[in-house]
């Protein structure tokens, strides 16, 4: 799971997934629901800090553990 985000004038202005999980058939789709929820949260907030999408734990945990990466490398 890595996930970019894009920062403008200290505001998340938007986070793309870079690469989600890859690991069998139902992996991948729960990863392809709840990518662009969690974005859409992650924007709203403007912070990693956002509830995981239910039914997709561990691809949540793993977005949004990449994404307070990132947000730490930006100074975010």
């Amino acid at each position: 799971m890595q996930v970019e985000i894009i920062a403008l004038n200290g505001k998340i202005t938007d986070v793309k997934a870079l690469q989600l999980t890859n690991q069998g058939g139902r992996s991948v789709q729960l990863s392809n629901y709840a990518a662009p929820i969690l974005r859409k949260e992650v924007l709203a907030a403007q912070s990693a800090k956002v509830s995981s999408v239910g039914g997709a734990t561990y691809t949540s945990e793993g977005y949004l553990s990449s994404l307070q990466s990132a947000l730490d490398k930006a100074g975010l």
